[in-house]
């Protein structure tokens, strides 16, 4: 008979609530241009445009540069 009492009422399922725009909008920004950066490093990363003197930073992606498909030698 206790347990009767004890038995709690179904409630319903929490509803998840969106995430608005207007606080998801500028991760999407800084998400974004941290993947223009690093497909800047792995693409372009060598030659006249280059940032880094040397080729550290070729060195560094080189097998990144062939899985992606950027002819580099």
């Amino acid at each position: 008979m206790t347990e009767a009492v004890l038995d709690r009422v179904a409630q319903p399922a929490a509803q998840p609530t969106p995430i608005p725009l207007r606080e998801l909008l500028p991760w999407v920004v800084f998400g974004g241009l941290l993947l223009l950066l690093a497909l800047y490093f792995v693409g372009a990363e060598q030659g006249a445009t280059s940032l880094v003197p040397g080729m550290y930073v070729h060195e560094f992606v080189h097998d990144g540069r062939h899985l992606l498909g950027f002819p580099c030698h």
